[in-house]
């Protein structure tokens, strides 16, 4: 990797850190120098992912067991690393997703979808800005998905939620400039994560592998993207390197959007 794709001496929190996307960001973060702090509802899963860290030579992970859709604990775990000192990066990748068209969405699919992935976004860009206006900026980055602009069949709310994300990244790139905290979005096409798998194994029993490859032949690259990709430009987003970037989401889709 690059030297101007390094961390050193900055600190990062990541929610959503105990599997998936969010643990393939907060490894590559600490690999890269990052103090990183492992963001999650479940203690154990984050544990786990500070386990792998430490097992690749990272710098020292922290875990915090936090509910990103309770403000008043939000605010208290934002708080208490603040404590310890600045925090330079936010990663908002803790999500839920949900297959549904309008008709069969339920309230409580519609009000998890908007708690989690909009409502947690919300609360945990809200609790860093001001440390990172004390500590003289920072860089937010927040995990959209395509189907925050483009329209995919049966994911009306988890469509909601991530278009919620988008549009909050641009509203908070404008408003911060002049405190020098950047905000961008990545917007990934399917990622091949744990969610995907359990999904098939649920819904697709015994048809697993035949549903894996034509889930993958939805991206015109042929193949689903995997955590670790998503992780490095992550990286980059979050490093010196990408300096001039804000306001932006970039798509990682395997040519969803311009090759389909």
């Amino acid at each position: 990797m690059s030297e101007e794709f390094r961390l050193d001496g900055k600190t990062a929190v990541v929610t959503g850190a105990g599997s998936g996307i969010g643990q393939a960001i907060a490894r590559r973060f600490a690999a890269s120098g990052a103090k990183v702090y492992l963001l999650d509802l479940r203690k154990e899963s984050a544990e786990q992912t500070a386990r792998l860290i430490a097992e690749q030579g990272g710098a020292p992970a922290s875990v915090v067991a936090c509910d990103v859709t309770d403000g008043e604990a939000t605010r208290g775990a934002f708080g208490a690393i603040a404590a310890e000192g600045r925090i330079d990066v936010l990663v908002n990748s803790a999500g839920v997703s949900n297959i549904g068209r309008l008709e069969n969405t339920t309230e409580e699919d519609f009000d998890r979808l908007f708690r989690v992935n909009v409502k947690g976004v919300f609360l945990c860009m809200q609790a860093v800005v001001e440390p990172m206006k004390r500590g003289g900026g920072g860089v937010i980055l927040n995990l959209a998905s395509i189907a925050a602009t483009a329209a995919l069949n049966d994911r009306f709310a988890y469509s909601m939620s991530k278009g919620a994300v988008f549009a909050m990244t641009l509203s908070v790139a404008k408003d911060y400039l002049a405190d020098k905290i950047r905000c961008n979005s990545i917007s990934p096409a399917r990622i091949h994560t744990p969610f995907v798998d359990a999904y098939l194994k649920e819904h697709y029993p015994g048809r697993e592998a035949e549903m894996f490859a034509k889930l993958s032949q939805a991206q015109p690259i042929g193949r689903m993207g995997e955590p670790d990709e998503v992780a490095t430009l992550a990286l980059y987003l979050c490093s010196d390197a990408s300096s001039f970037i804000t306001g932006a989401d970039i798509p990682l889709d395997g040519g969803f959007f311009n090759l389909r």
